[in-house]
């Protein structure tokens, strides 16, 4: 009997929890080290009308950190996550290269946001036509120099 690849996955998380528990606990995604997405278009009109912006040859990064709200007596903000989107306009290609451009940002931002960036904050990168050429550590410097100027840094010590 065939269940399917979801159930095959979901058999075998259990039998590891079950039969191993510190090899599951290994295999746990970092839960906290993941970025959200942010989708709908209301949020990145959102962040383009309330939040600050930064340009570099590479790429366009807006920032906007949420507001603290009053939930239950006591002030928290939103959510205490990062949520990032990315953008690439028809300008820069047609849909190869705009994907392409996208998996480039999606790239750099799991490897720089999660170090760089602590509080709510929502980000959105916008390709741009020298994006796909430009090198992967430009663009960081690029993304670095920009979350610094928009004063998202976790940590000002941290040297690029």
């Amino acid at each position: 009997m065939d269940f399917g690849r979801g159930k095959r996955l979901w058999v075998a998380a259990v039998f590891l929890q079950t039969a191993v528990p510190e090899a599951a606990s290994a295999c746990q995604p970092n839960f906290k080290r993941m970025l959200r997405k942010l989708k709908r278009r209301h949020e990145f009109l959102s962040v383009a009308r309330m939040g600050k912006k930064f340009v570099t040859p590479g790429l366009v990064l807006q920032a906007w950190k949420r507001p603290l709200t009053l939930q239950d007596g006591a002030h928290e903000a939103i959510g205490e996550d990062v949520r990032v989107g990315y953008t690439v306009t028809k300008k820069v290609g047609n849909a190869v290269v705009r994907n392409r451009t996208k998996r480039r940002l999606r790239a750099l931002a799991k490897e720089i946001i999660p170090n760089y960036v602590s509080g709510a904050f929502d980000l959105v990168l916008i390709g741009r036509a020298e994006t796909r050429n430009r090198t992967f550590g430009d663009l960081k410097i690029d993304l670095i120099k920009g979350l610094s100027c928009l004063e998202t840094r976790r940590n000002s010590s941290v040297e690029t």
